[in-house]
């Protein structure tokens, strides 16, 4: 596992969307090691590719139980609201307060290609929209609704 450079605010990669991934590899198994290693090495508990300089929709997740690896992520439902602070890796030190959903429903394949179905809440649920949005060319600063 390689940790690779996290790109930061400023640049324009960070608003691209990305594509599918099509073909489940040993690249892409080497993609999610390398991405852990960084999100780890960087102490977040997520990170999308895009934020390694890789347009593909691949994402890693850590919120304080167990590492979940997601290629092709959606969020499939949603509930109720959670106003919350946020930050990003690569908006270091800046935060803000977010609303996201309370509950989000998220359908992903692993590194096999298999779908997988999660059900989160709390700051899982966070990860899961920020990690999705960074996917979408979207960043957490366009969902700031004020200082915090």
């Amino acid at each position: 596992m390689a940790r690779r450079q996290i790109i930061k605010n400023g640049d324009p990669v960070l608003h691209k969307k990305s594509r599918a991934v099509e073909r489940f590899d040993e690249r892409l198994g080497q993609l999610l090691d390398d991405m852990t290693a960084t999100m780890r090495a960087a102490e977040g508990c997520g990170l999308a590719a895009v934020q390694v300089g890789v347009l593909r929709r691949v994402a890693v997740i850590d919120a304080g139980d167990g590492l979940l690896e997601l290629v092709n992520p959606e969020i499939i439902g949603q509930e109720g609201q959670q106003e919350e602070q946020e930050g990003c890796l690569s908006f270091p030190g800046e935060h803000g307060i977010t609303r996201r959903p309370a509950v989000v429903r998220v359908r992903a394949q692993n590194r096999q290609g298999t779908w997988c179905f999660y059900k989160a809440e709390g700051l899982k649920a966070r990860a899961f929209c920020h990690e999705i949005d960074h996917l979408d060319g979207i960043t957490f600063k366009s969902r700031v609704i004020r200082e915090g």
